[in-house]
């Protein structure tokens, strides 16, 4: 089983060798805000609102700046911008008033703001701060089960399962892998197995 898991994992690579995050973001603030707005919304439609918030706003002065109404406002287009523009501007407040409103660099401080959870919190470790870890989205969640790399019935139990068969020091490129094969292969509904490098080694094949 390990000598499969490996081969999955190398083949991921191989494919995805130069996957890179598709939200456009410029600092570590507008990482988290991109990623807080991507709860159940495209990241292509998160960079349509960003495009028109950074230029804006892309501090926590600035957000707070903005107000809690036209924040909504520009982001209602990536839906529950009720609770989104809570989020943001309940995190840019502690932000400039614990943080000189710079973005916690730890695991613990992350997820102490209002809107950051466990994914989250790793994708901002991972790609912005260079931290080694695995966010586990919806993507990511999918794939990792239907290939047996690491079974469960929630994030955090594929997260630390992901973490016990992948090398520490490719955490945060096994985390674009995986997301990019669920959003170009491995669909939800109906996976395009033929298609697919991992066809023939993966146990919920339908080819």
């Amino acid at each position: 089983m390990e000598d499969l898991k490996s081969r999955q994992l190398e083949l991921l690579e191989q494919t995805y060798l130069n996957a890179i995050p598709q939200l456009k973001f410029s600092s570590p603030f507008e990482l988290l805000v991109a990623v807080i707005l991507s709860a159940q919304c495209t990241d292509r439609q998160v960079n349509k609102v960003t495009a028109e918030l950074f230029p804006i706003a892309n501090t926590p002065e600035k957000i707070l700046e903005l107000g809690l109404e036209n924040l909504e406002e520009i982001i209602k287009p990536c839906g529950f911008y009720h609770s989104k523009a809570k989020h943001i501007f309940e995190t840019s407040k502690i932000l400039f008033e614990k943080y000189d409103s710079s973005v916690p660099r730890t695991f613990d401080g992350l997820i102490e703001l209002p809107g950051v959870g466990r994914k989250t919190a790793n994708v901002v470790l991972s790609i912005e701060f260079k931290i080694p870890a695995i966010a586990v989205d919806t993507h990511v969640f999918r794939v990792a089960n239907r290939l047996k790399l690491a079974e469960g019935q929630t994030p955090l139990e594929v997260e630390l399962g992901l973490q016990r068969v992948i090398p520490k020091d490719k955490w945060s490129a096994a985390h674009h892998w995986l997301i990019w094969h669920g959003r170009l292969l491995c669909h939800a509904k109906k996976p395009n197995c033929s298609e697919c490098p991992l066809n023939k080694i993966c146990p919920s094949s339908v080819e």
